[in-house]
Order: structure tokens, then C-alpha cells, then sequence
């Protein structure tokens, strides 16, 4: 049997003036969680990818992509308009979505590679 390699340190110390330097650096993730909060759902994440392959998409063909209803389509759409990750507009009875801006679009990109890699 195959010895598992020990993942912590074998005794503990530190360096103080590092932990100084990056520690309060640390708070600048505050809320950046909901970020990955929002997209770590599989519907979300799917909605995201599709909108950046299209730059805006209405609810109707939303809920076509995904296999879901314009109810659901539409839940998914305005809780990441919440998070500010999209953005829509309305056009008559028609209500079209689209990424917030070119960082979301990066991070669904980011993270298709990522997986991809793998």
C-alpha cells in the first residue's frame, strides 16, 4: 500500500512580517462569494455560458436552451441580475438579458477552460 504523502506542516511556525503584509489585504474578497455563489448553481451556470455566446438573449429562448419554463428561466435571470452579473432590457413583451459586463464574461470563460483543462 502506497504511503499518502502528509499535507500539513510538520511543525508551526510563521512569517510574521508575510501575514502583516497579506492579512488585511484579505478583506478585499469580502462579498466576492456571492459571485461564485450565484454561478455555482447549474442553471445559472449554464444561462451565463449561453450568454456569452449571444450577446443578449431573450427569457422565452432562455427557457428553450436550458429545457425549462419561462417561470424558472426568468427566476434564474433576475437572481443574477441581482448579483449584478446581468443586465436586461425591455423591447415591448419581450424582456432580453445579457452579461453585466466583460468580467462576467471572463469568469464563465475562465472557469469553461479550467474544467476543460482537466
Amino acid at each position: 500500500m502506497k504511503k499518502q504523502a502528509k499535507d500539513t506542516c510538520d511543525i508551526f511556525c510563521y512569517d510574521e512580517a508575510l501575514v502583516q503584509r497579506v492579512q488585511p489585504q484579505v478583506e478585499r474578497v469580502s462579498g466576492v462569494e456571492q459571485i461564485f455563489k450565484a454561478l455555482s448553481d447549474p442553471t445559472r451556470m449554464k444561462i451565463a455560458y449561453a450568454l456569452t455566446l449571444e450577446d443578449e438573449l431573450c427569457v422565452c429562448d432562455v427557457a428553450n436552451i436550458i429545457g425549462s419554463t419561462t417561470a424558472t428561466a426568468s427566476h434564474h435571470l433576475r437572481l443574477l441580475r441581482n448579483m449584478n452579473l446581468a443586465k436586461h432590457r425591455k423591447k415591448g413583451k419581450l424582456v432580453f438579458y445579457s452579461l453585466a459586463d466583460e468580467h462576467v464574461r471572463q469568469l464563465v470563460s475562465i472557469a469553461l477552460l479550467h474544467n476543460e483543462h482537466e
